[in-house]
């Protein structure tokens, strides 16, 4: 016997078989079972999802022996037929090539003849999208009020093309794309049919290749088997059909994220001098991002289509981009990747849309410069953090009055639970006073509209992983500003990166600031200057004043009339 590839040898036979489909066949299934048969259906969908094979299971569900049934035998002469595609009364027509009016009105004079030994005369028309206009009109009738011995089903990868006409005249299933989860699962099921040895990241990796399509990845597999033999390494997925790794592109991803353009740009040399295509790692950097993005609003959405580590790897992304720069990064990559279509060199434009791209994260937005200003002016008054936009699990706060210290006091305030509750037992944690300067230090690097308001903070003392920060009733703006879930939660997740640990922050309003520890080097505030004797200079020192003059970079000169 021939060698049979992979694609026709595990073609789904029954409904069961079909995979990533159970919308399509639980209601195909009930229609069988309550006699609730449509004289015309239309499947709808992407290549190699199971168009073709659901018209015939749903032809062998009809016209096998023991039917009409929802579990065709698969055994007798119809199913045999139907399955080899030489049955006389499962008619399969290529729309592409039988598109004229002359081969419809054939098949319109042939439907009152009764099937020669089955239940029903099935007509299966392929690439339906295909068929004229003259050809759709002159197939109307016959659609509309068919015998009762004859049914239609139709597939087309492109519904738009098909006439209105027909389409209200058929019950159309949309097939969707499979996750990559499930294909991964079905390439397994495979090798060990063929006592192939697949790793789950090259099945992952095939799947992840075939974009939805179960009969492309079955390709690949057969491909793979015929280059590796009985053993296939994620390795080998991506030298033979050219792919990237999904590690290395969240890896290239958090570069681009953290600024790191030496590593990027390095990174994106590595692959070119592999032999990748940079189309290909374009649209698999926008992919990840679209993945990023989704995450961000949803986490749990990705559940069949990424693996636990580019899950994981997504959680920790997460936390280094706003959702509305991400928009813009997604935008910016999509419009290099329309350049790169027609550009000679690729890998210039690449290059150029990763610096730009970094760049364009480290700059502030006009956006924020209008919200803090407006947030300045009071009109952004303290919200209290969500739960959902807080670290997991923080710790338990203390008791109000234990938090905030008395103006006579000259000690930050005591815990009120032993530390042992806030932290694993026989683990140092490290001290607030040290990790601070690396928070705000990142902090200036990755919003710089940050650094002059924690130059007006001052750490009170912490209590287990519960960092208490204070400001001087003249900073209460400030304080509101940087209370707002957005910035709060910034800053704790700097904490937790530059220590490892989860931390929660609290920001008040103290009078007494004498035993508080500055966030910042000396240094990086500048002195407090008295007040001029000329009232005309007073509004040098309004802080409102200040801060628009350090967001623009600006200064007052004096004017002598």
């Amino acid at each position: 016997m021939s060698y049979q590839v992979f694609a026709r040898k595990y073609r789904p036979q029954t409904f069961a078989d079909l995979v990533g489909q159970d919308h399509v066949t639980r209601t195909l299934q009930n229609a069988v079972e309550q006699n609730r048969l449509a004289h015309a259906y239309l499947f709808v969908g992407p290549r190699g999802i199971g168009k073709t094979s659901t018209a015939r299971i749903l032809a062998k569900a009809l016209n096998c022996i023991h039917g009409p049934t929802t579990t065709p035998c698969g055994v007798c002469d119809n199913c045999k037929e139907i399955a080899a595609g030489n049955s006389l009364d499962v008619l399969e027509i290529d729309g592409a090539s039988n598109n004229g009016v002359e081969q419809v009105r054939e098949l319109r004079d042939n439907v009152r003849y009764a099937p020669a030994k089955a239940k029903y005369k099935i007509y299966i028309i392929d690439e339906v999208h295909m068929l004229t206009s003259q050809a759709f009109n002159a197939l109307l009738k016959t659609l509309e009020e068919p015998p009762e011995h004859v049914k239609f089903i139709f597939a087309t990868t492109e519904p738009q093309k098909v006439l209105p006409t027909i389409l209200s005249r058929c019950q159309r299933f949309d097939l969707h794309r499979i996750p990559a989860n499930l294909i991964a699962q079905h390439l397994q099921f495979i090798a060990g049919e063929e006592k192939v040895t697949l790793e789950p990241a090259a099945a992952h990796a095939i799947a992840r290749g075939a974009d939805g399509g179960l009969r492309d990845a079955e390709s690949m597999l057969d491909q793979l088997v015929a280059f590796c033999g009985e053993k296939i390494a994620e390795g080998d997925v991506l030298n033979v059909f050219g792919f990237t790794s999904e590690q290395t592109v969240a890896g290239f991803t958090e570069k681009i994220l953290r600024g790191q353009t030496s590593e990027a740009l390095g990174l994106l040399d590595d692959q070119a001098a592999a032999g990748k295509e940079m189309m290909k790692l374009m649209s698999d950097l926008i992919a990840h991002l679209r993945d990023l993005l989704v995450y961000k609003v949803k986490p749990d959405a990705l559940a069949d289509e990424a693996a636990p580590e580019i899950q994981s790897s997504l959680g920790e992304e997460a936390a280094l981009i706003e959702t509305d720069r991400l928009l813009e990064l997604i935008e910016q990559f999509a419009a290099a990747e329309g350049r790169m279509k027609w550009a000679p060199n690729k890998k210039l434009h690449f290059e150029v849309a990763v610096i730009k791209a970094i760049q364009n994260l480290g700059q502030v937005t006009l956006s924020e410069v209008i919200e803090n200003l407006t947030a300045l002016r009071g009109g952004a008054p303290s919200v209290p953090t969500p739960a959902h936009a807080r670290a997991p699990n923080p710790a338990p706060a203390p008791p109000p009055a234990a938090r905030v210290p008395s103006p006579k006091s000259s000690q930050p305030a005591a815990p009120s639970a032993p530390a042992a509750e806030k932290s694993p037992p026989n683990v140092a944690s490290p001290k607030m006073s040290d990790l601070w300067p690396k928070v705000v230090q990142l902090a200036g690097t990755r919003r710089p509209l940050l650094k002059t308001w924690l130059a007006a903070a001052h750490l009170l003392g912490t209590e287990g992983r519960h960092g208490l920060v204070g400001f001087g009733p003249g900073d209460k703006t400030v304080m509101e500003s940087l209370a707002r879930p957005a910035n709060r939660s910034f800053l704790e997740e700097l904490l937790k990166e530059v220590s490892g640990e989860e931390w929660t922050l609290e920001l008040s309003v103290v009078d007494d600031l004498s035993p508080a520890l500055p966030v910042q080097a000396p240094a990086a505030r500048e002195p407090e200057k008295s007040a001029p004797n000329d009232s005309r200079d007073a509004f040098k020192d309004d802080p409102l004043i200040q801060e628009a003059l350090e967001i623009f970079k600006g200064e007052i000169k004096s004017v002598t009339t």
